[in-house]
């Protein structure tokens, strides 16, 4: 063997209850799992995991981490937690596809989540080209969903309006083609532009098109405050008339107005299920949200993309206009609900020279300077070139603890890896489902936990081969203390490594080693085309 891991309480991903047995990796996958026999397997590096727990690698189906699994050789945020694969693509904005025009309009779209790093080469144009760089070697292994966003604006730019009859047909024949190429379904960013425009006839053609290769639909909604509910009736709507799967990402009710009522958005996804449909949703278990401090726009004024946004700015009656609605209507960007700016923390920068303000919500950096905080909320827009990113403290506990305990629900970070003063959840989310809510809440047991993360998600995937601690299976593996595992991710320490998590395995290679990085680039695409 080349690993053996010995004594270790095997809690499969199944949900069925823990057993103590020996794992044995040979090339990259399980080759032996002896629970009976008494013959004691050997390797080449034996790990003595008594009091530890063997569990399948936990699976991210909401990750931003398109550009750090390249450039990022430690991504202790993701390993750190024992997460060996991460699903990208997400919210209907990313890098592939793209062609020489759309692909610096993607680099500046998402800076605030991915920041403009050096040393990216970012000379890939498709899904496979994307994939195919994965492949080279990476931290983590990685899935892809067809971005929305980046599809209607490769087809169509950043009109607000129904595509053309040619342009539907070339936003298939792209969808097709990333489906095609690897990609396990489509994200929709339907919060964010240019996705917002699009209304539900467009969706349904081309969820139709993903649904002809067995892939699913992955919005992020048009709301999760005001018309939230309305918001959720019409992706499962998508998926009726389409028959395409549907998996909510991050599904949540936020906001006041929607304090307790989680209850009412699982009774729609149980009516769904009921009616045969195939539902599904992922969370993080934190209360504040965070994005791009572009988002709360209203979405007419970023038609035509940042640089139309930026006139808009400067023209004083448009300008009002914005202000009116972010105050006093509540724009479609900000969830339909009027800006409680003591709520909007600043997350991060591109500029060094605004750092300032980072860990400041918009009221107090506008107090302090004196301006108003809806204006001084644009300014500091303008200023970063829109790629500000922020916190939006507006979550409820009760909702976050019903929704998580949903028979379909899966584990997920929606980490965005860039800014000063990120969001602790790109480094904690699996192990404060391990410690906090099983561990020290109860709200499941570890066994059912661990399902939650690990193969529940990879049945979403359409990955026979992941997700289980099975002979035969890859070696996507991680080793935690039950008793020690916790984030120890903070607002104020945002990238501080997991506790109790003292090895990780990527494809049948040491990735986290007595809690240490090794060299290890083990992780590489799964493709739609890989499935069992």
């Amino acid at each position: 063997m080349d690993v053996v891991i010995r004594g270790a309480d095997i809690v499969d991903g199944t949900g069925a209850a823990r057993f103590r047995a020996d794992v044995g990796v040979k090339d990259g996958r399980i080759t032996a799992l002896d629970a009976h026999s008494g013959a004691r397997l050997d390797g080449k590096r034996v790990i003595d995991a008594g009091g530890l727990v063997c569990a399948p690698g936990f699976i991210d189906m909401h990750a931003h981490s398109e550009l750090a699994v390249l450039t990022d050789h430690d991504h202790l945020a993701k390993l750190g937690q024992g997460c060996t694969l991460e699903v990208l693509g997400q919210d209907g904005l990313s890098y592939a596809p793209v062609d020489e025009v759309t692909a610096p309009q993607m680099w500046e779209a998402i800076a605030a989540w991915n920041g403009r790093p050096d040393g990216v080469d970012f000379s890939w144009r498709s899904v496979g080209g994307y994939l195919d760089r994965v492949d080279r070697g990476s931290p983590t292994n990685a899935a892809y969903l067809v971005p929305h966003g980046t599809v209607r604006m490769l087809a169509m730019g950043w009109d607000d309006r129904p595509p053309t009859e040619s342009e539907l047909r070339t936003m298939r024949a792209l969808v097709a083609t990333g489906m095609e190429e690897g990609a396990v379904g489509l994200s929709a960013g339907l919060g964010y532009a240019p996705g917002m425009y699009a209304d539900t006839a467009e969706l349904i053609a081309l969820c139709e098109v993903v649904a002809g290769y067995g892939g699913y639909f992955g919005p992020h909604q048009r709301s999760y405050g005001a018309g939230a509910l309305e918001g959720y009736a019409e992706m499962i709507a998508i998926a009726r008339a389409s028959r395409c799967a549907l998996h909510l990402a991050h599904a949540t009710m936020n906001y006041e107005v929607n304090a307790g009522r989680a209850g009412e958005l699982l009774k729609l996804v149980d009516e769904g299920l009921d009616e045969g449909l195939d539902i599904g949703l992922d969370t993080y278990p934190y209360l504040p949200g965070m994005t791009m401090l572009a988002a709360l726009l209203p979405s007419w004024s970023v038609e035509g993309g940042y640089g139309a946004l930026a006139d808009r700015l400067a023209n004083a009656t448009t300008r009002a206009q914005i202000v009116h609605e972010l105050d006093e209507v509540g724009t479609d960007g900000a969830n339909g609900v009027p800006v409680d700016w003591s709520r909007i923390e600043i997350s991060g920068v591109t500029k060094p020279e605004l750092r300032k303000v980072v860990g400041s919500t918009v009221a107090d950096a506008a107090r302090a300077s004196g301006a108003e905080a809806a204006e001084f909320y644009l300014d500091i827009l303008a200023e970063d070139d829109f790629g500000t990113g922020c916190l939006m403290h507006v979550g409820n506990e009760e909702n976050v603890r019903l929704i998580m305990r949903h028979g379909t629900h899966t584990g997920s970070t929606d980490g965005v890896l860039h800014g000063d003063r990120i969001h602790p959840r790109a480094w904690g989310s699996f192990a404060r489902y391990l410690g906090h809510y099983c561990r020290e809440l109860g709200l499941f047991s570890l066994e059912e936990c661990v399902a939650h993360l690990t193969g529940r998600p990879a049945r979403r995937l359409g990955l026979a081969d992941r997700g289980i601690v099975a002979e035969g299976n890859a070696a996507d593996l991680v080793l935690f203390d039950p008793d020690t595992v916790a984030a120890r991710a903070t607002f104020d320490e945002p990238r501080r490594q997991a506790a109790g998590i003292p090895y990780v395995l990527v494809n049948g290679q040491i990735a986290i080693d007595d809690g240490k990085r090794t060299e290890a680039l083990a992780g590489r695409s799964v493709r739609r085309r890989d499935r069992a």
